[in-house]
């Protein structure tokens, strides 16, 4: 299960994420979101688990809580729009 976490720190990279979420199951990957001109971290992250089911632990356990002074949003990633134009 593919999940997008909203709200990062600004200080959070790839394997802060990972450590983050690793406690409600197997971390397949995790991902750091960065502006593609300032090279900034966004604030958004992805976290892909090996089962479903961890995800969903992960969201219930995560989505709404204060971290770092802000509200993290942890919810299921949509799939990915292919442009076929561009």
């Amino acid at each position: 299960m593919n999940l997008v976490v909203k709200n990062l720190p600004s200080s959070y990279n790839a394997h802060y994420l990972e450590m983050l979420f690793e406690k409600y199951g197997e971390v397949e990957y995790a991902k750091v979101v960065y502006d593609r001109v300032t090279k900034e971290p966004t604030g958004t992250g992805f976290v892909e688990f090996v089962k479903e089911e961890d995800g969903q632990k992960a969201i219930e356990a995560m989505n709404g809580l204060e971290f770092h002074g802000k509200e993290l949003i942890v919810e299921k990633a949509r799939p990915r729009r292919v442009n076929i134009w561009g």
